[in-house]
C-alpha cells in the first residue's frame, strides 16, 4: 500500500509558524514539499513578534492588529512600571489570521497542503518514511477510526512541527515524552475603549502570585480585539480561574469573549532534534520557547528555517549528518539567551517577594534599554560593558536585600 502512496522530497507535519515556514523554504529552493496540517487549530499566544522577525520573515503590514510601544509591568503589590520602547514597536498578531498566511505563502511558493491528523511512521521496503495520518472532515474531525480511513504518504525527508508534546517526536526521538512545560490559557475578547486598564499601544504584564504561581499573566493588545492569558506548570492551578480574576481586576469582565484556547508550552529544547535518518523536529515539537518570556513565534520560525536548511542540505548530500545542524545553529546562536531566561525564571518567578524585587528592578534605565534591545533584535547586547556592570550591581542589591524599597 505504501509503494502506491505520492512521494514528496518533504513531508511537513504541522503548519504553525515553524512547519509554514520550513515548507515555504524548502519549496523555494525547488523540493517538493506537503504540509499536512490539522486545521481549525489556534494556539493560544500573546502574539507578539519583534521587528527581527518582521525583517528576516517579510510579514507583510497587514498582518499586524496592533503595533505596542511600551509594557506595563505590575507587581504583587499592584506597583506600576512602565517601559516604553524609545523609538520602535513590537507588531502583535493574531494567530487566527497569522498562521493561515504563513501557510498560504508556502503553498504560493509551490507546497502542497493537505488537512490531516498525524498518527503514525512506517517504512516502505526502500527504507523511505512513510506518513500515516487521519483524513478529516469538515468539522475537523476524524471522519474515520476504522483502519480504511488511514492515508499515507511517502516522503524522502520529515519536519515534525506538530507542536508541543508533538507525536512525531515522541515516536522517532528519545526522551521527547519527558520535557516539562507551562500550561496556557487567554481569551480572546473585543477590545474596549482605551482607558486606565486597557490600552491599545501597551502590552501588561502581570507578575502576580494570585495570578500565577510560577510564570505570568497578561493582557495584549491585538487592534479590535485583545488577548488576556496566563501560564503556570502547577498542577490543580485554575488557569480559567485565574483569567476570570484578572478581567475582573482589570474592568474587562464585560468585554465580549470571542474565543477561549490553551495549550502546553515547552519550557526547554530537546537535546537532540533528528533521528539520525531522515526526520527533524522544528518549533514547539523541538522545545524552542523562551523561557521566562514565553515567547516562541520568532524562535519557531527561526528553527523552521535552520530546519529547512538542514533538510536541504540533507536531500543534497545524502548524508543524514546534515540534519544535525539544525540544532547546532539554533543554539549556536540562542543557547546563551534560553541558560539566561531559564534562570532568570527560576529565581524570580519563584514568590511574591522575588516578583516584587523583579518588577521594582524593570524601573532601572539600563535594564529597560538592554531588555528591548536584546528582545528587538534577538541577540545579547554586548557593546555596553558598563550598563551591564550597572545591572549587575543593581541586580546583586535586589538578591542580597539592600535596595532601597
Amino acid at each position: 500500500m505504501s509503494a502506491r502512496s505520492p512521494v514528496f522530497d518533504v513531508v511537513v507535519i504541522g503548519g504553525g509558524p515553524a512547519g509554514a515556514t520550513a515548507a515555504d523554504d524548502l519549496a523555494r529552493m525547488g523540493r517538493s514539499v506537503l504540509i499536512l496540517d490539522r486545521p481549525g487549530r489556534i494556539k493560544p499566544c500573546g502574539g507578539a513578534i519583534p521587528p527581527r522577525l518582521i525583517r528576516d520573515f517579510a510579514i507583510p503590514e497587514h498582518l499586524l492588529a496592533a503595533r505596542a510601544r511600551r509594557a506595563r509591568m505590575i507587581s504583587p503589590t499592584e506597583r506600576e512600571v512602565d517601559m516604553p520602547i524609545d523609538g520602535g514597536f513590537v507588531g502583535m498578531v493574531d494567530r487566527e489570521l497569522f498562521d493561515p498566511w504563513l501557510r498560504d505563502r508556502a503553498v504560493r511558493a509551490g507546497a502542497i497542503q493537505r488537512d490531516g491528523l498525524f498518527e503514525r511512521l512506517e517504512r516502505d521496503d526502500q527504507g523511505r518514511s512513510v506518513i500515516c495520518y487521519r483524513r478529516l472532515g469538515p468539522d475537523g474531525r476524524v471522519e474515520s477510526r476504522e483502519d480504511s480511513g488511514v492515508s499515507r504518504v511517502t516522503a524522502r525527508a520529515v519536519i515534525g512541527a506538530d507542536g508541543a508534546r508533538s507525536q512525531v517526536a515522541r515516536q522517532t526521538l528519545p526522551g521527547a515524552d519527558r520535557v516539562p512545560c507551562v500550561f496556557a490559557y487567554h481569551e480572546i475578547i473585543q477590545s474596549p475603549a482605551s482607558g486606565p486598564e486597557f490600552q491599545d499601544d501597551r502590552c501588561d504584564v502581570f507578575y502576580q502570585g494570585r495570578l500565577s504561581p510560577d510564570f505570568y499573566a497578561w493582557i495584549f493588545p491585538h487592534g479590535d480585539t485583545a488577548s488576556i492569558g496566563v501560564g503556570s506548570a502547577r498542577k490543580g492551578f485554575s488557569l480559567r480561574g485565574a483569567v476570570t480574576d484578572l478581567r475582573r481586576s482589570s474592568a474587562l469582565e464585560g468585554c465580549r469573549t470571542l474565543r477561549r484556547e490553551g495549550a502546553p508550552i515547552p519550557l526547554r529544547p530537546l537535546k537532540r532534534w533528528d533521528n539520525g535518518r531522515d526526520l527533524v523536529v522544528a518549533g514547539d515539537a523541538a522545545g524552542v520557547v523562551a523561557p521566562a518570556s514565553g515567547e516562541g513565534i520568532y524562535y519557531a520560525m527561526a528553527g523552521g528555517r535552520m530546519a529547512a536548511d538542514a533538510v536541504h542540505l540533507f536531500l543534497t548530500t545524502r548524508d543524514a549528518r546534515a540534519l544535525r545542524e539544525a540544532r547546532r545553529s539554533f543554539m549556536q546562536r540562542h543557547r546563551q539567551t534560553f541558560v539566561i531566561l531559564g534562570l532568570l525564571q527560576h529565581f524570580w518567578y519563584r514568590s511574591d517577594k522575588r516578583r516584587e524585587s523583579f518588577v521594582k528592578m524593570c524601573a532601572d534605565p539600563d535594564v529597560q534599554r538592554l531588555t528591548w534591545q536584546a528582545y528587538m533584535n534577538k541577540e545579547l547586547v554586548r557593546s555596553d560593558p558598563a550598563a551591564h556592570a550597572r545591572v549587575l550591581f543593581k541586580d546583586l542589591g535586589q538578591l542580597l536585600g539592600l535596595s532601597a524599597a
